[in-house]
């Protein structure tokens, strides 16, 4: 019987990647690098062998879809911002079992989902920024799972998703890190002006939302936070239909869950956007 041991929000802004490299913006998002590596190392700790990410990157207009190769490889340029990640080179094992059980128990729960095995099916950078600082220069990579999220779904559509990742860990004999990759609010400033946005939010009452997000999530008032989730999504530019909260807080129990969320960094905005980690306690009903 599997598990899942950890489910985290995180940010996968490429402005983490520009932090890493020589220049004028080196070492601008260190605090969201360290928080990254922690969950790395928590994962490890609780003895995960596969992560699996709702990439936010990859963005689905029909279904949902998992990427099920047996190996990822390549190097990655990001056609949104070939300025910001270039020549990313990655080598990752995948999980095409565990893949499978998640196609099946979203298909099981009256969705639709496809697993792939395609050559050309790269990975995208809400999976590889991450786990260039989680996953990257180890003895052993852990395994990796993408799942895409549907950028016409439905909160609840997601729910459902998340609860089905959770069934499928149960089925395998994995042990299972969940990482929902994507902005809390996620609204770009206007192109002519997007240069000078790096560090600066967007729209004030969008920062004042996602503050008031992360005290709910850090004082347990989840409930609270996902009756308002919609509204949410809608006012605050949600990327891709926040279909990887959804699917996170399918995952814990949904409003049931009265777990308190750990922040492993500042909140910040990046080129418009929203940005934070925080580690969700699983409940235990999710351990074998």
């Amino acid at each position: 019987m599997g598990e899942v041991v950890l489910a985290a929000k995180i940010t996968h802004v490429p402005s983490i990647w520009l932090s890493i490299q020589e220049g004028k913006h080196h070492g601008i998002r260190k605090p969201a690098e360290l928080g990254l590596a922690e969950i790395g190392r928590r994962a490890r700790a609780l003895g995960a062998d596969t992560f699996v990410v709702a990439d936010s990157h990859w963005m689905n207009s029909m279904g949902f879809h998992l990427n099920g190769k047996a190996r990822h490889h390549g190097s990655y340029a990001s056609h949104e911002l070939p300025h910001f990640i270039a020549d990313l080179e990655y080598d990752y094992p995948g999980d095409p079992e565990l893949a499978q059980l998640i196609g099946e128990e979203i298909q099981a729960g009256g969705q639709k989902a496809m697993v792939h095995d395609v050559r050309d099916l790269g990975l995208e950078y809400a999976t590889l920024v991450p786990m260039h600082f989680m996953n990257r220069d180890v003895e052993k990579p852990l395994r990796i799972v993408p799942i895409g999220c549907n950028i016409y779904s439905t909160i609840d559509e997601n729910r459902r998703v998340g609860e089905a990742i959770a069934r499928a860990a149960l089925r395998s004999d994995r042990k299972i890190a969940f990482l929902a990759s994507g902005s809390l609010s996620h609204q770009f400033p206007p192109n002519e002006i997007s240069s000078n946005y790096l560090n600066t939010i967007s729209n004030p009452y969008n920062e004042q939302t996602d503050r008031m997000v992360l005290d709910q999530w850090r004082e347990g008032r989840i409930a609270e936070f996902l009756a308002a989730l919609p509204a949410y999504n809608q006012r605050c530019t949600g990327e891709a239909a926040m279909a990887d909260t959804g699917m996170l807080f399918g995952i814990l129990g949904w409003d049931s869950y009265d777990g308190h969320g750990e922040q492993l960094c500042d909140y910040f905005p990046s080129s418009g956007t929203g940005q934070v980690i925080v580690d969700f306690p699983v409940p235990d009903r999710l351990h074998s």
